[in-house]
């Protein structure tokens, strides 16, 4: 099973976690279903029924080593996210506020590698977009679903049986950049939902159709979805879709050097890696 994620750390129905499903033939990725999950125990629970799955996640898996260094946290993945998960989201936002200002204007936030190039906010940012409360809402529930995390960790049991669940760490914004550049395609504010941003989310959609982008896919969706992404304003579906095109191009380059899945070789085991960038 193949899917992309928009993921968030206070799913409502209102505002929920958006799974696109889809299939992968040689450089056509088709979306088969957006599904939908109102809360963090249906999303973790649908992970742990399907035995196999390859999922790009749109929220980050690692701390900056910078960060971890500094405040003197375990510097072993497995361990880090297990202190992580210990601590409340004050505790969280306490810690990492006095950590910023110690810090030069400038210089707040402790970036890791891979933001670089991928465009990416820091994993430690608790406002606009929280990502700090996301990797600790998402990353445990994708260890308690038995996920192998490629160059960040792999489980014991995942060595002796079959079941293959696979968590790749994804981000929409770069693919996004890469097609319409810094055009905003979607705002959760109604006075924000404006033509022109659903002018944006048309082309960025079209050119994911033609395989525009650099990762030579193409997406084949239905009139219907095509509908449905459109006019969601809040561009929750089209990043799950966005998820799922760097899920599929992952998927075809499992078996590249290191730790597979089109990741470089010697990414930081504890900071992890962009899918992609």
């Amino acid at each position: 099973m193949l899917f992309g994620c928009d993921f968030s750390s206070a799913p409502t129905a209102r505002k929920p976690i958006v799974v696109a499903l889809g299939t992968a033939r040689g450089s056509r990725v088709t979306l088969s279903k957006l599904q939908a999950f109102a809360s963090l125990d249906a999303w973790g629970g649908w992970l742990q029924e399907h035995p196999a799955w390859l999922g790009g996640f749109d929220f980050p898996f690692g701390l900056s080593r910078e960060l971890v260094v500094t405040l003197g946290w375990p510097q072993e993945w497995p361990a880090l996210i297990a202190h992580y998960a210990s601590l409340s989201r004050p505790e969280i936002r306490e810690t990492f506020a006095g950590f910023c200002a110690s810090r030069p204007v400038g210089g707040k936030f402790a970036h890791r590698v891979t933001d670089g190039p991928a465009g990416a906010s820091p994993s430690m940012k608790w406002v606009n977009p929280p990502v700090a409360f996301m990797l600790h809402a998402g990353v445990p529930r994708l260890l308690a679903a038995g996920a192998i995390f490629p160059g960040l960790h792999v489980p014991d049991h995942a060595l002796a049986d079959g079941d293959r669940r696979i968590a790749l760490e994804a981000y929409p914004g770069l693919l996004a950049r890469e097609l319409i550049g810094r055009r905003s395609y979607k705002s959760d504010d109604a006075a924000k939902q404006t033509t022109e941003r659903w002018v944006a989310r048309a082309d960025l959609l079209n050119a994911l159709e033609r395989g525009a982008t650099r990762l030579g896919l193409r997406l084949s969706v239905s009139h219907a979805q095509r509908d449905r992404l459109l006019a969601d304003a809040q561009g929750d579906l089209l990043d799950a879709v966005l998820c799922l095109i760097q899920a599929a191009w992952a998927a075809a380059h499992r078996d590249s050097p290191g730790p597979g899945f089109g990741l470089p070789e010697g990414i930081d085991p504890l900071e992890g890696w962009i899918a992609t960038a």
